[in-house]
């Protein structure tokens, strides 16, 4: 299947403003693009790109003052089915977990795991280890926090969302790693596109998706506490410890949000 994917965001300057931009399709999805999600400025300035210490592609440019827009439109392949399951995935014993996987083990901005480890304990200390716990987990973590876009706010950690029981897709993702990591499962963010492919549309505007992925059975897998189901069309952007590893765009100045407008859906063909 193809799926049409982009965004538009509009910013207001009130001078020159640096600005770091994590937009662009994750490398391990870049030969599925069919029509390449080419970053447009407009005005144009001059912009430049580099590999963050994950592996996500960053642009850097500085934004001039007034209205500035930045903007793409893609076609990306996909399978058109649903993620896997793999429900005999193994937990690996700490001392054998691969090195690179060890820091997504620690406590992270958005992921304060020494709140929350007696609480994960208590709740999942006794489940079959392995892929029935995360999932566990990720059943927890929907049922526990209702969804409510007009609660959203930028600064609210895992710890908060447990209390307060409200959050967005990134808040479910939090707390579902912190919780991971608190049984001695790596866990990291992902950020992407997610369209409602395959499911009902819901009746709110399209925005980016936040899950994570768990590393069991030597590999990692998604997962996705807020939609707690397997789905078509997940496009990868970024991934990292949490979300302040992966923001969207980071502005090193004052700026007003103009407009914000993301789009993923199926297309039955290729654009002219």
């Amino acid at each position: 299947m193809l799926i049409r994917l982009g965004y538009e965001l509009a910013y207001e300057f009130p001078q020159a403003t640096p600005m770091i931009l994590n937009l662009n399709v994750h490398y391990s999805r870049t030969s599925d693009l069919v029509r390449p999600d080419t970053l447009i400025t407009t005005p144009a300035v001059p912009i430049s790109m580099y590999r963050d210490s994950f592996g996500n592609w960053c642009t850097r440019t500085v934004a001039p003052p007034g209205r500035f827009t930045v903007t793409t439109d893609a076609l990306i392949r996909d399978s058109g089915v649903p993620e896997p399951s793999f429900p005999y995935a193994f937990e690996h014993a700490l001392e054998s977990l691969p090195d690179e996987t060890l820091a997504f083990l620690l406590p992270s901005r958005y992921c304060e795991t020494e709140h929350l480890s007696a609480t994960a304990w208590s709740l999942f200390g006794e489940m079959t280890p392995g892929w029935s716990r995360v999932q566990a987990i990720c059943d927890f973590v929907n049922e526990h926090v209702r969804f409510d876009y007009q609660c959203a706010r930028p600064s609210r950690t895992a710890w908060e969302t447990f209390n307060e029981r409200t959050g967005v897709c990134r808040d479910y993702a939090h707390l579902a790693i912190a919780l991971c990591r608190c049984m001695n499962i790596p866990a990291r963010y992902c950020t992407g596109y997610l369209g409602d492919i395959g499911v009902r549309a819901m009746d709110a505007p399209m925005d980016f998706a936040g899950w994570f992925e768990a590393y069991i059975g030597g590999e990692w897998h998604v997962f996705d506490p807020r939609n707690n189901q397997r789905r078509i069309g997940r496009v990868l952007i970024a991934r990292g410890r949490d979300a302040a590893d992966v923001a969207i765009s980071m502005t090193f100045g004052p700026n007003t949000l103009r407009r914000f407008k993301v789009w993923t859906d199926e297309v039955q063909a290729i654009a002219a």
